[in-house]
C-alpha cells in the first residue's frame, strides 16, 4: 500500500532513531559525569546531588531530541476527523485505486483539492507543547528540564490551549505560516554535542553556566489587515501563557507549584486526572483580563451536573480570580466553561466496546481532545481515522523560548507532522475535554453527548446513560458510571470503570 506523508521540507529535520548512537552517547555522558563526580566528591553531598539531578536532564535532553518516527500515513479512501472537522483526501475526480497518498502527492493539485492541505493548515495551527530544555529551575528542585516526566503536564497544556484558541479565535481560525512552516533547528546529536553537554555541567560547578542563544523571529513584511494582526495578536498572547517561565500562568513552573499542593513534585508523573484538577486550579488563580471570561469545571465520578455548569457561565462559582464574587453581577452567561472529565475506559487495558465512543466524542466540533496516551506515555489525541488515532506527541526535547520579547519564535510551538496509533494501544485512563461558549452552546454539546448515550435496547445492556437526578434534583449528564453502582447492572458489556484511583495512574 503506497502511503502519504508531510513533504520533507515541512516537518523537522531529525534523525531516524538509532539504538546503538544513542548507547553510544549515553557512555560518553556517563564516562563525562564520572570524571566530573571525581572533581566532586570533596564538595559535599548536596552538590553532588545537585550535579546528578543536572546530568540527568542532560541525558535526557539527549535521549528525546530523537524522533522516533518522521512519517505517518494516511489512507485516501477514508475520511479523516480533526477536532470535529472531517477532511477527505482522495480528489473527487481521481480514480486511482491507491488506498493512500505519499509525501511525492502532496504538491500535486489533484491531491490538493482533496483537501489534504485543509487538513495540514488546521493541524500545524494546533498550538503543540512539547518537552523542553535549559529554562529557570523549576519550583522546589533543581530540575531546569521536564525530559522523561512531564509529557502528561504537556498533554494538558495543549488540550487548554485549544479551548483557549476556541475561545478567542473561533475554530476556523487558522495559522497564516502554517503551510509554510519552517523546520525547526535540530542540530545533530553526535559526539561533539556529548562532550559539549559534558562541558556545560563541568562549567556549572564553577558557575559559569553557559547561556543558549535563541533564534530570533525574522520580521513580518507586508502591510495586513486590522482583524488578522489582532489575530496574530491573540495567537501570540495565548503561546506567552505557556512560557517556560516563571511568570507565565499557565507554563510548567505554575502547573508544577499548583501540583505541589497535591503531594506532587517536579520530576513525578502525573496522571490525566491529576492535571485536570491542576489546570482547574490554574485558570482560577490566573490574573490576565482575558482569563477571567473562562473557568474549567471537572467532572466528578464521571458525572458532569448541569447546574454547576451553568452556575460556571453566569460566574456564580467562587474562584479565586473573582474571590468576592464581582462577575455574580454581571450579565447572566457571560463566562465560557471547559469541561474536562476524567475517565477509564476499561481495566489493564483499554476496552475495545469504546472505539465507536471515542470516534463519537472527536467528531463534535465541540471537543477540545483528549488527554491520553500509550501505556507510560502520553499523547494529545485530536482525531481519528479508521480504526487509528491522531496525537500531538510532547515527547520532543526543544530548547527553551524567551516567551517575554514580542518578537518571541512562533515556529517550535506548532508541529506540522501529525502521528497516528491503533486505538487498541490506547491507555484506559484519559481525560476527555469540551469547550462551552454559553449556557445555549452547553444546551447543545448536552443533547449531542444524549444521542451518543442515548439509552436504548442495546445501549442499556451496556449501562449507559445520558442523565439522571442527582441527590438534591439537579440534573446531570453522566458519561459513565461505577461498576459498583446500584444504578446499572452489571455485565460483560460494561460502562466506563470509574476506580479513581486507576484514573489517576501517571503517564511519563
Amino acid at each position: 500500500m503506497v502511503g502519504w506523508s508531510l513533504p520533507s521540507d515541512s516537518y523537522p529535520r531529525v534523525l531516524q532513531y538509532n539504538k546503538t548512537c544513542e548507547q553510544k552517547l549515553h557512555r560518553m555522558c556517563c564516562d563525562g559525569f564520572c570524571s566530573v563526580a571525581y572533581k566532586m566528591e570533596t564538595k559535599g553531598t548536596d552538590e553532588v546531588e545537585k550535579l546528578k539531578s543536572k546530568f540527568m536532564s542532560a541525558w535526557h535532553n539527549v535521549k528525546y531530541s530523537w524522533a522516533l518516527k518522521s512519517k505517518t500515513a494516511f489512507s485516501r479512501n477514508s475520511p479523516v476527523f480533526l477536532l470535529g472537522k472531517c477532511y477527505h483526501f482522495k480528489a473527487l475526480d481521481d480514480e486511482s485505486p491507491t488506498e493512500s497518498c505519499t509525501a511525492e502527492t502532496l504538491d500535486d493539485d489533484d491531491v490538493v483539492t482533496g483537501n489534504v492541505d485543509g487538513f495540514r493548515r488546521d493541524f500545524t495551527s494546533r498550538i503543540w507543547l512539547t518537552y523542553r530544555e535549559e529554562f529557570p529551575v523549576l519550583p522546589g528542585s533543581t530540575l531546569n528540564s521536564d525530559c522523561g516526566w512531564g509529557c502528561t503536564l504537556r498533554a494538558g497544556q495543549m488540550i487548554l490551549a485549544q479551548a483557549l484558541l476556541l475561545h478567542t479565535l473561533g475554530r476556523d481560525w487558522t495559522w497564516s505560516e502554517a503551510l509554510t512552516l519552517e523546520p525547526l533547528d535540530t542540530e545533530t546529536w553526535t559526539s561533539s554535542a556529548a562532550r559539549r553537554l559534558v562541558a556545560t555541567l563541568e562549567a556549572s560547578i564553577q558557575g559559569e553556566r553557559a547561556q543558549a542563544t535563541q533564534p530570533l523571529c525574522p520580521a513580518q513584511g507586508g502591510a495586513e489587515e486590522a482583524d488578522s494582526y489582532l489575530r496574530e495578536a491573540y495567537h501570540r498572547n495565548i503561546v506567552s501563557w505557556f512560557g517556560d517561565e516563571p511568570s507565565a500562568q499557565l507554563g510548567i513552573h505554575r502547573l508544577v507549584q499548583l501540583g505541589m499542593t497535591s503531594g506532587k513534585q517536579a520530576g513525578d508523573w502525573y496522571g490525566p486526572a491529576v492535571v485536570a484538577h491542576i489546570l482547574r486550579k490554574a485558570v482560577d488563580e490566573a490574573v490576565d483580563a482575558m482569563l477571567k471570561g473562562i473557568s474549567i469545571y471537572v467532572a466528578q465520578d464521571c458525572t458532569v451536573y448541569s447546574a454547576d455548569v451553568i452556575d460556571s457561565h453566569s460566574g456564580r462559582m467562587g474562584s479565586h480570580s473573582d474571590p468576592q464574587g464581582l462577575n455574580c453581577g454581571a450579565a447572566p452567561d457571560s463566562r465560557a466553561v471547559i469541561i474536562l472529565i476524567p475517565v477509564r475506559l476499561g481495566g489493564e487495558k483499554i476496552n475495545p466496546e469504546y472505539l465507536s465512543f471515542v470516534k463519537s466524542i472527536l467528531s463534535l466540533e465541540y471537543c477540545i481532545g483528549i488527554i491520553g496516551g500509550k501505556p507510560k506515555q502520553a499523547y494529545y489525541f485530536v482525531g481519528f481515522q479508521d480504526d487509528s488515532l491522531i496525537y500531538m506527541d510532547p515527547h520532543y526535547c526543544q530548547s527553551f523560548v524567551d516567551v517575554s520579547t514580542s518578537d518571541f519564535p512562533l515556529q517550535s510551538f506548532h508541529c506540522p507532522s501529525p502521528k497516528k496509533m491503533p486505538f487498541s494501544k490506547m491507555d484506559p485512563s484519559c481525560t476527555i475535554g469540551f469547550y462551552s461558549k454559553s449556557i445555549e452552546h452547553y444546551e447543545r454539546i448536552s443533547n449531542e453527548l444524549s444521542k451518543i448515550l442515548q439509552p436504548s435496547a442495546k445501549e442499556n445492556e451496556n449501562g449507559l446513560s445520558s442523565g439522571t437526578q442527582g441527590e438534591q434534583g439537579q440534573h446531570r449528564e453522566t458519561l459513565c458510571c461505577s461498576d459498583s453502582s446500584s444504578q446499572y447492572p452489571k455485565t460483560k458489556k460494561s460502562p466506563f470503570k470509574n476506580d479513581c484511583k486507576q484514573c489517576m495512574r501517571p503517564f511519563h
